[in-house]
């Protein structure tokens, strides 16, 4: 059987170390390449480059921008008395797809985790509690997951922030929209049974 060439398997290599390109994803996408116009090939490769030169993270919030800070931050017309709290850049591109929150951001850059050597220093915690002293912020709302980390980094945090003035909350955990119970695992059930609200 005859073997991949060796610019072909390195090509394969790097693509598996993208976030959901399993291994024959990454052929499929490798061998897509080399056999494309070398003018998409060098667009494709231009616009990676260009990508990772311009985007950085706001001074502010955390958040990918291409501009510092960013638009969110700088936008007089969101509220700054609510900031919501996100483990990840991309988790805002979310929660902002919903169209529902016109408040600002705060990214931790991760969750607690001891075991796998993440403390609570190294997280962006304390640029937040910079934020709680120096901005008109009423309320928190932690948006985390609801993983043994994700639960116990908003416990951590609900008990670091709490002070006079500032409300802490976490989203609701529930079902999701359009299924039936019988998809539901008994956590998402009682969360979402803890988390009724009155119509």
């Amino acid at each position: 059987m005859p073997t991949l060439p060796d610019p072909i398997s390195s090509l394969i290599s790097a693509l598996t170390k993208l976030p959901g390109i399993g291994p024959r994803s990454a052929e499929r996408i490798a061998l897509h390449l080399v056999q494309s116009d070398s003018a998409a090939v060098q667009q494709l490769a231009e616009s990676i480059l260009d990508a990772r030169a311009r985007v950085r993270l706001c001074e502010i919030c955390g958040a990918l921008t291409e501009a510092s800070p960013c638009p969110i931050c700088s936008d007089p017309r969101r509220d700054a008395s609510l900031i919501c709290i996100v483990e990840r850049p991309v988790d805002i591109f979310s929660i902002e797809k919903s169209g529902t929150f016109h408040g600002k951001y705060h990214v931790l850059g991760g969750k607690l985790s001891p075991i796998n050597g993440v403390e609570a220093e190294d997280l962006r915690i304390a640029q937040l509690e910079t934020r709680l002293a120096h901005e008109p912020i009423r309320e928190v709302i932690l948006a985390l997951g609801t993983d043994v980390e994700g639960d116990a980094t908003s416990y951590y945090l609900a008990k670091r922030l709490a002070r006079d003035g500032v409300k802490v909350t976490r989203i609701a955990h529930g079902l999701p929209a359009g299924t039936g119970l019988e998809y539901a695992d008994e956590l998402t059930l009682s969360r979402a049974l803890e988390g009724r609200r009155e119509l």
